[in-house]
């Protein structure tokens, strides 16, 4: 499984998975530790929140999922559309969380406040799309 976590700092899951340009990419097997394939530091303009195409340079790496802390429903629905599963999760360490979510064990729930980035859109936010 290859899972991006969103990590501003490359050592912590971080949340607004949509403004987010740095991303972690790691392969997990659900049996031994998740390991780091590659670092993403996209360049402004290429969060997602700002780039609407589909040649993202997220969607061209055979990405699973999405670890954040917090993710809009618009994010959601987006990586939806292009096969990418997105969990939100209270949890900062990114390998012990890939480790749980490829060996299908439940994550922390996110933080109430901070699972859609401050505004609604009509929609409830759940953990996984």
């Amino acid at each position: 499984m290859r899972i991006a976590v969103t990590s501003q700092n490359f050592r912590t899951i971080t949340g607004h998975a949509g403004k987010a340009r740095r991303f972690l990419i790691l392969e997990a097997d659900g049996k031994g530790e998740p390991v780091e394939i590659e670092r993403l530091d996209l360049p402004a303009g290429l969060s997602l929140h700002d780039h609407h195409g589909d040649d993202h340079p997220l969607f061209t790496r055979g990405i699973d999922a999405i670890l954040t802390q917090s993710a809009g429903h618009g994010f959601r629905a987006r990586m939806s559309r292009h096969g990418i599963a997105v969990y939100a999760t209270s949890a900062t360490d990114p390998r012990a969380a890939a480790a749980d979510l490829a060996a299908g064990r439940p994550l922390p729930e996110p933080a109430p406040h901070d699972d859609d980035h401050g505004h609604r859109h009509g929609q409830s936010a759940g953990n996984e799309v």
